[in-house]
């Protein structure tokens, strides 16, 4: 067995090097920035929601089935965005989620994401528990503690992670569990589509301000994409063969419009901010038929209530499909994802940098 104190000194020594701009002895390949830490829905989660009271799990088949692990808790059929930019980034192998993470191995990084997740405590509260932003950010602070308590020093473990980077995904639930279902929440009751973008995006600001306090520097936004065109929202208030509903999609636009002028801010009024924001409809496949995807609206596995059956069937073309199930994307297209928000090929892409801009900073 390895021992533990010598793991620890070289963790330190690890880390000071890094803080002081100088590397060891790495092999080509050898991963960008030391660790990478993840906060997000159910488009991140792997994991997490594992152990929860929660109808927002896919720790069971056919999730997975692509996985070399099998059914994580990923909710996909096989890697997530995340899985992807860990490998981008040079990760020899994924980060771990809160739930599971032990020892030194949080200093590569942590993953909070959680399935059913909002940018509000009380979005998606009708599917059981889920670890909203805010506890997300409770979570990370443990995770420091823990690092300090093992550095011995917290300004040497503050220095550590603003190498790092973070992503953050956050807002998709406050839509489709929220806003969206007027019949449990009171929110599209209360607030029309431009008052509501504007609570999510004061709210939102402030969150990331306190990751920015807890140390992060480097921080990587992603907006939210088509939920108009999300199989399991079409089922509910489509008409015909829409393809998209344009309602929920112009919705969801006023808060995507704010989320550039939010990264603006950030970056102007914190010291050292070096946020991104990743436009996920800039960067959406333009020809999903390029990559193989031939199927843009029907579920590969076959669903209940937007989610995969407990042992249920599965389509033999998963490549072809852009769906897994009736709200989440499959791997072909998590990766064209992973990949654009790394390297961007239009200028709408990422703002101000794309991921490999942020990792050199």
């Amino acid at each position: 067995m390895a021992n533990t104190g010598f793991i620890v000194w070289f963790a330190k020594l690890i880390i000071v090097l890094i803080c002081m701009n100088l590397k060891p002895l790495l092999v080509k390949g050898e991963q960008q920035v030391p660790c990478l830490f993840v906060m997000g829905d159910s488009l991140f989660d792997n994991g997490n929601n594992n152990n929860l009271l929660t109808a927002a799990k896919a720790n069971y088949p056919p999730y997975g089935i692509d996985f070399p692990d099998g059914p994580t808790g990923r909710f996909t059929n096989g890697r997530n965005v995340a899985d992807f930019l860990a490998e981008l980034l040079g990760f020899d192998k994924y980060i771990e989620p809160f739930a599971t993470v032990k020892g030194v191995d949080m200093f590569k990084g942590v993953n909070y994401a959680s399935g059913a997740a909002g940018i509000l405590d009380e979005t998606a509260i009708h599917v059981g528990d889920r670890i909203s932003l805010n506890r997300q950010l409770r979570n990370h602070n443990v995770t420091i503690s823990r690092m300090s308590t093992l550095l011995g020093n917290k300004t040497l473990t503050k220095e550590y992670l603003s190498k790092c980077i973070y992503i953050v995904g956050m807002g998709n639930n406050d839509y489709i569990n929220n806003y969206l279902l007027s019949q449990l929440y009171s929110s599209s009751h209360m607030y029309n589509p431009e008052q509501f973008a504007s609570i999510l995006i004061q709210q939102y600001s402030e969150q990331l301000k306190t990751l920015y306090l807890y140390g992060a520097r480097k921080v990587v936004v992603f907006g939210i994409g088509g939920i108009g065109c999300v199989p399991s929202e079409l089922d509910l208030y489509g008409t015909g063969d829409s393809v998209c509903i344009n309602s929920i999609d112009s919705a969801v636009r006023k808060f995507s419009d704010k989320l550039k002028p939010m990264i603006d801010d950030l970056n102007s009024n914190l010291p050292n901010a070096k946020f991104s924001y990743i436009n996920s409809t800039s960067i959406a496949v333009p020809d999903p038929s390029s990559i193989g995807i031939t199927k843009l609206r029907e579920p590969c596995c076959e669903i209940s209530e937007g989610k995969c059956k407990h042992g249920g069937g599965v389509c033999s073309d998963r490549a072809a499909h852009y769906f897994w199930d009736g709200f989440h994307p499959s791997e072909a297209p998590n990766k064209v994802t992973a990949e654009r928000a790394y390297t961007a090929l239009l200028s709408t892409d990422g703002y101000p940098f794309d991921i490999s801009q942020l990792a050199q900073l």
